[in-house]
């Protein structure tokens, strides 16, 4: 029996909508990666793009266990002397782009250093509330949290 490979032109994309209130963001994100890359699928190709649409609404809302929201630290570099910054996973989330939190964790499990993940991660559409402009494509509703009790938090 020969082993199927899916072509660009024969992909299904279905349009997915999650909403993040009260989910733990990592276990939110490696759903959304493996949605993303179509590991979900009976016909996922490792060189192919075979991954749906993911709109991802009340990022903002988003949990994390233990006390990685207030101990967790993120640092980088001005490039000045001196220039080490840091910044707390509380302060963030209660910033001006709090949706980055979940668009950096689902990058951070997508391959590294490929045209082809690059590709899969315009896929991906944040957003911090409610609202998302894409009520058009009929996204198909994830309930994440119904999935495995250790999903959503309710501390």
């Amino acid at each position: 029996m020969k082993t199927y490979n899916a072509k660009p032109g024969e992909v299904d994309r279905k349009w997915i909508l999650i909403d993040g209130e009260g989910l733990v963001v990592g276990r939110l994100a490696s759903i959304i990666a493996m949605r993303l890359r179509g590991k979900n699928k009976p016909a996922f190709t490792p060189h192919v793009d075979t991954g749906d649409h993911v709109v991802v609404i009340n990022a903002d809302k988003v949990v994390f266990t233990g006390k990685k929201r207030t101990d967790r630290k993120f640092y980088w570099h001005t490039g000045y002397p001196g220039g080490i910054k840091e910044r707390t996973m509380d302060k963030i989330l209660d910033g001006k782009h709090p949706e980055r939190v979940v668009m950096k964790a689902v990058e951070r499990m997508m391959p590294k250093d490929s045209p082809l993940a690059r590709a899969q991660m315009t896929k991906l559409k944040v957003y911090a509330g409610p609202a998302h402009p894409h009520d058009a494509q009929q996204p198909e509703t994830l309930d994440v949290a119904a999935l495995n009790r250790k999903n959503k938090r309710d501390d």
